[in-house]
């Protein structure tokens, strides 16, 4: 049996989850036609838009699925549900009623394009597809950014499996790869009976904000140390050229209509996105491809320019390139932290180092750190995880700070793929640790037991709606989980 919190986090629970009678219809998701979403011979599209406060988008044609995009009203302030709404988009991608369900978030906002998540193909399943609130445009107007924490994201999560709870009865996991494991992580963490069980990917743990050096540990051992000098090289000669580079970068920027009044100046951006090139190689790529990475010292401003932005990006410190962003600096900023590294190579030639998350965001936005979250959060995972499966890649940056699992940690795991990057996945574990995984996917998903003993997903990979690297991994260019 799960561990349910205390008796404070409960009540807190209950005061975020009911509103009045008068705002039930707005936010509350067990009321209304419930004779209609409990029929079992009516269309599964006038089932879920039976629930209250859900709305149709759009519906796209998938084979073998029915695909609806949906809004979902959901309270700005989950611990004051009268106090405005906003509309919330999800995606189902619906494979049956006697099926187990997914829950994957991204943590960022919500792809439109039917695919599946690798459990939901593990266990031939439904998935239910949340974008993260603040995102555009799941953002309430004006915005009261002091209402996007991982509290209320979780709380949002709630209320949409209740809501569907009550058509897809079957198991559920959770599930979501970089900022959509923290995600899913947060959300077990506030809502532990909710899910059977949660697959976490490539999940950053920023337990201590200002204690960095596992990533220090990881940039002087990853790899090769001709690949590290390679890249180190590159992005050293980057800097050394500053002049010429940041010429073509302010052409560049002029042409596009680029800006930089958020970063502060374009000398600002440019070093942030050349300090970000060793570690967006590693997050993307590897070992595999350094020899691709040009002679630095031979190479034409031409080519270190280009280089530089295929591997950082140039947009990414623009106003245009953060806007999109916001609420995930805002986050790092406020609660999840972000990852400082030293780069000695660099000594010397660094104006600014790695800058803080509140650089990113806009002056006009409040924010104040709050040390305890991520505390209180990897405490209870360590005491508190049970049917938790966490998968890193043994060479993503991003896995330098993993969650652990403590004495009081039940059928849980932690798993790292050799030599995986950002897309770490559990195909990608050695065999037994692939095997095990599987297995507890199925389990906890409740399918048979001779399905269990195989432990092979049930669903062929199919190439239209299946990614051999998850897309919240491979976003575009930036610092971001």
């Amino acid at each position: 049996m799960r561990k349910s919190l205390g008796w404070m986090l409960s009540l807190s629970v209950l005061i975020g989850t009911v509103g009045t009678a008068g705002v039930a219809t707005a936010a509350d998701p067990d009321t209304g036609s419930k004779a209609v979403a409990d029929s079992q011979s009516t269309d599964i599209k006038d089932r879920i838009l039976a629930i209250p406060g859900m709305s149709l988008i759009e519906e796209k044609p998938v084979a073998g699925y029915r695909f609806l995009v949906l809004n979902y009203k959901q309270p700005i302030d989950h611990k004051r549900p009268w106090a405005g709404t906003f509309d919330q988009r999800i995606s189902i991608l619906h494979k049956g009623t006697d099926r187990p369900t997914v829950f994957r978030t991204s943590g960022y906002s919500l792809s439109t394009t039917p695919s599946r998540a690798e459990p939901t193909r593990i266990v031939d399943g439904n998935q239910v597809s949340m974008e993260y609130r603040y995102f555009t445009p799941s953002r309430p107007q004006p915005a009261d950014w002091s209402k996007l924490d991982i509290w209320q994201a979780a709380s949002d999560q709630h209320r949409i499996y209740t809501a569907l709870k009550k058509i897809y009865g079957e198991k559920w996991l959770s599930t979501g790869a970089s900022k959509g494991g923290m995600t899913a992580t947060y959300f077990e963490r506030f809502y532990p009976q909710d899910m059977d069980g949660v697959v976490a990917y490539v999940a950053p743990n920023d337990v201590v904000n200002n204690e960095d050096s596992a990533y220090d540990r990881f940039f002087e051992t990853v790899g090769t140390k001709q690949c590290r000098d390679r890249l180190n090289n590159m992005q050293r000669e980057a800097l050394v050229r500053r002049g010429p580079l940041e010429a073509k970068y302010k052409a560049w920027a002029e042409s596009e209509g680029a800006t930089f009044r958020t970063i502060g100046s374009l000398d600002k951006a440019y070093e942030a996105v050349v300090l970000d090139f060793v570690w967006g190689f590693w997050q993307y790529y590897g070992q595999d491809v350094c020899d691709q990475i040009p002679d630095a010292k031979t190479a034409s401003d031409d080519t270190v320019y280009e280089t530089i932005d295929a591997y950082s990006g140039w947009s990414a410190y623009t106003d245009q390139g953060l806007e999109p962003y916001t609420p995930y600096y805002y986050q790092a900023a406020t609660q999840l932290g972000s990852p400082s590294i030293k780069q000695p190579h660099l000594k010397g030639l660094s104006r600014y180092g790695y800058q803080p998350a509140r650089n990113f965001v806009p002056r006009e936005i409040p924010m104040k750190f709050q040390p305890q979250a991520m505390r209180d959060v990897d405490k209870w995972v360590r005491n508190n995880a049970d049917r938790m499966l966490f998968v890193y890649g043994g060479n993503d940056p991003w896995g330098s700070e993993q969650f652990h699992l403590g004495k009081g940690a039940r059928d849980s795991y932690v798993y790292v793929a050799p030599g995986a990057n950002h897309g770490a996945n559990v195909d990608g574990l050695v065999p037994a640790e692939r095997a095990n995984a599987t297995a507890r996917i199925l389990a906890w998903a409740g399918v048979p037991a001779p399905a269990v003993a195989a432990a092979k997903p049930l669903a062929r990979f199919d190439a239209r709606i299946d990614q051999l690297v998850d897309e919240d991994t491979t976003r575009e260019h930036g610092l971001r989980p």
